[in-house]
């Protein structure tokens, strides 16, 4: 009788064991892919951007379908952040090898009163001639950055100015999804292995 009553105890734990496991593995597959970026999967901001390019031509994230689209927010004066973001992403796209190819910069000027069309696609150029620089005018532009949540501020120095802004890059997926924030500090590799990641999750 004894006996019967441990084996019956024994099953309901062995029961117990399995139903929390199959709990921790649906957990598991839930949370997805890990990324080294800020995964902000189904943000309420970033949607999208309707904005002219050094060629005069209306552009938005439609126009990229089929490519991870990596975002950024700058000015061509800036002195480290911007350049250093940038080459970032050259290094990022050379690591994907043919996948780079799928792989689509998009840089928005937060200084329109000093980054002409012309100015932005010889600067664009100089980092890779694929990487698109967008053009909001001065009544555009208060809008766009609220859409991105992205700070910019004017800043006098002398007889001249700079900008503070955002470094933030966002990163949409083939599908024109926003899945990514990444942080300034994040490495060429990191970036990368998300995007290659993202790349390997297109349908």
């Amino acid at each position: 009788m004894l006996s019967r009553a441990r084996n019956a105890v024994n099953r309901v734990q062995r029961l117990m064991w399995m139903l929390l496991l199959a709990v921790l593995l649906t957990a598991c597959a839930e949370q997805g892919p890990g990324f080294h970026a800020t995964d902000i999967t189904g943000a309420n901001y970033g949607k999208d951007f309707r904005l002219v390019d050094s060629e005069g031509q209306l552009r938005t994230l439609a126009d990229f379908r089929g490519k991870v689209v990596v975002v950024y927010f700058g000015f061509i004066q800036c002195p480290d952040v911007c350049p250093t973001a940038l080459l970032r992403a050259v290094e990022a796209k050379s690591l994907l090898g043919d996948q780079g190819e799928r792989m689509q910069v998009v840089y928005i000027t937060v200084d329109p009163e000093r980054d002409t069309p012309d100015i932005v696609k010889e600067y664009m150029a100089a980092f890779d001639p694929a990487f698109i620089g967008l053009h909001p005018t001065l009544e555009e532009l208060p809008e766009v950055a609220k859409t991105f949540r992205v700070f910019y501020r004017k800043v006098p120095t002398g007889e001249s100015y700079t900008m503070d802004h955002t470094a933030t890059s966002f990163v949409y997926d083939t599908e024109g999804r926003l899945r990514l924030a990444i942080p300034h500090a994040q490495s060429a590799e990191h970036m990368a292995a998300d995007l290659r990641t993202l790349l390997g999750m297109a349908k």
